[in-house]
């Protein structure tokens, strides 16, 4: 039995299309501003780890933002503000 696609199913594919757009979207802008060097950071440390290679803790959220802003303050490289 072939499904019969009616108004509301165009709309709910269009409605999948701008929220995957979305996504999308925010995931490109959070790597353009650098909201995601967290999760960036966590995830090369856990893929040292699975090798063998890293052999320093995990840095918690907070210990990365301040490490990070401390050795921007210290070395400034080209940035916005």
């Amino acid at each position: 039995m072939a499904a019969v696609a009616g108004p509301g199913g165009h709309l709910g594919a269009v409605l999948d299309a701008a929220r995957r757009g979305a996504r999308e979207t925010r995931r490109v802008w959070r790597g353009v501003v650098g909201e995601d060097a967290y999760e960036r950071y966590r995830d090369h440390v856990q893929a040292q780890r699975a090798r063998g290679a890293a052999d320093h803790p995990l840095l918690t959220e907070r210990e990365f933002w301040r490490d990070r802003t401390d050795r921007q303050d210290v070395n400034p490289q080209g940035r916005c503000c």
